[in-house]
């Protein structure tokens, strides 16, 4: 991996203003419910987003300053991503959002010199998208990836890949996909252009959440042809490809659904400091001034172990075990947040008049999102069995 320089801590909160004041006068002007399902016009904003992204030198806080990007450590990037979060279409904006940011780093990782030419290079200039074709409808890969069904079968110097995916995240117009294909030798991930026959995008498959750049794509992969050079690190290595992507996606993931919810919870002060019932203001109600302590207390913890993932990934400790328990229980928290702040709301909370619908409907799937909670939770405890890990 390419070096990140270190930040001093006054740049870096200079850094969070700037972006802080980006996100309420660029990004979240341009927010607009029928924006949240229609990928076309979702694209053209983001793009309009980047460049002035790019001019304000906020661009893709993750990547190395050699190419690009602003080249900060985990512990940099948290603030960062939390407040590119507090907007649907920060993350995008600053091109730091998935499926491109893990992308980002297999090809960074994993990728040859032409790969990385080919596709790296204008997926960091944001002239393109992406997708990473992993999931599968039953009998395939879900929760478990071991039961991946789409086969790729080597023909002289090239590959044929047959399969069935779906809920490919930026799927629908993206210009490559990464295709996670059984071999003989075991998982292997290729590197498919939209343009290749036999691959096809069927649909976008409609869901609760929104703001998805590329929509969550159905794919059919039919007799589709790709050369030696189609595959991307090792053959067989695939499912270790797949996890060191996981981690730090679903890191990065925590730390932009933080900034979400505490956007939904601002909101919803606002909302119980104004709003009378009864003879008085909601903020004046117990029930109401517990639903706010609590949901600080969600925000404060939820931060703090992210923090704590990302200074162990910055000394390169393993964070397997630490990234379960982040994600489940940043997940399950950024959530109850967001839940609070529609029942402090009432009527408006559910309406698409505040962005604070919309906010609990993304951050519902995110319990799924990365590895279900449950699965999490049967990893962690089989772990600590195993290793006779203290509590």
């Amino acid at each position: 991996m390419l070096s990140h320089h270190h930040t001093s801590q006054s740049d870096l909160a200079l850094l969070r203003e700037r972006l802080r004041h980006f996100i309420e006068t660029e990004a979240i002007p341009r927010e607009n419910p029928v924006l949240a399902h229609d990928v076309d016009r979702l694209d053209a904003v983001t793009r309009d987003l980047r460049q002035k992204a790019r001019a304000a030198g906020l661009y893709a806080p993750q990547l190395p300053k050699e190419l690009g990007g602003l080249g900060l450590n985990w512990q940099e990037r948290a603030p960062l991503l939390e407040e590119a979060g507090r907007s649907f279409l920060g993350p995008g904006a600053l091109n730091c959002a998935p499926p491109d940011q893990p992308n980002m780093i297999n090809l960074l990782r994993n990728g040859t010199p032409a790969q990385q030419q080919r596709y790296l290079m204008p997926l960091i200039e944001g002239t393109v998208r992406s997708c990473f074709a992993m999931t599968e409808p039953a009998p395939g890969a879900g929760s478990d990836p071991g039961m991946l069904a789409t086969r790729a079968v080597r023909q002289g110097g090239h590959w044929r890949i047959n399969g069935h995916k779906w809920f490919i995240s930026g799927a629908v117009g993206a210009a490559f996909a990464i295709v996670l294909a059984q071999t003989d030798e075991g998982a292997t991930l290729f590197i498919v252009d939209a343009d290749t026959p036999g691959y096809d995008v069927v649909r976008n498959i409609g869901s609760m959440d929104g703001y998805q750049i590329g929509g969550h794509g159905e794919i059919r992969l039919v007799d589709c042809e790709v050369g030696d050079d189609a595959v991307l690190g090792e053959v067989g290595k695939g499912f270790d490809y797949a996890q060191e992507r996981l981690e730090p996606a679903r890191l990065s993931h925590c730390m932009r659904f933080i900034g979400r919810a505490s956007r939904a919870m601002e909101i919803a002060q606002h909302y119980a400091a104004h709003r009378t019932s009864f003879g008085q203001r909601l903020s004046d109600l117990q029930q109401i001034q517990a639903m706010v302590a609590d949901s600080h207390i969600d925000l404060h913890a939820s931060r703090l172990m992210s923090l704590h993932c990302a200074a162990r990934m910055d000394a390169e400790q393993s964070v397997k075990h630490e990234s379960a328990m982040t994600k489940i229980f940043v997940s399950e928290a950024v959530y109850r947040v967001a839940d609070r702040a529609v029942q402090m709301m009432g009527a408006l909370g559910i309406s698409d008049d505040t962005p604070v619908s919309m906010i609990l409907r993304e951050l519902r799937p995110f319990r799924i999102y990365d590895g279900a909670s449950e699965l999490h939770r049967a990893t962690i405890a089989r772990r600590v069995f195993r290793e006779e890990l203290r509590p």
